[in-house]
């Protein structure tokens, strides 16, 4: 996700889009465990995304 998009999101969409990564990550998590993990590098990827998202609310709470 860029960052362009996340920052043209409301508040409510980035908590939305937040939940959904942070349940994609449990599930990649527990498919790792397993050994399952066909693309590694989307845990990596949804690790960046969370903390974009988190920062992005951050600083529009903050304003």
């Amino acid at each position: 996700m860029k960052i362009d998009q996340i920052r043209a999101m409301t508040p409510d969409q980035l908590a939305e889009s937040l939940l959904n990564l942070k349940k994609e990550q449990f599930n990649l998590r527990f498919q790792a465990a397993t050994g399952q993990v066909e693309k590694t590098h989307r845990v990596n990827e949804i690790r960046k995304d969370i903390a974009r998202i988190k920062t992005v609310l951050r600083t529009k709470q903050a304003a």
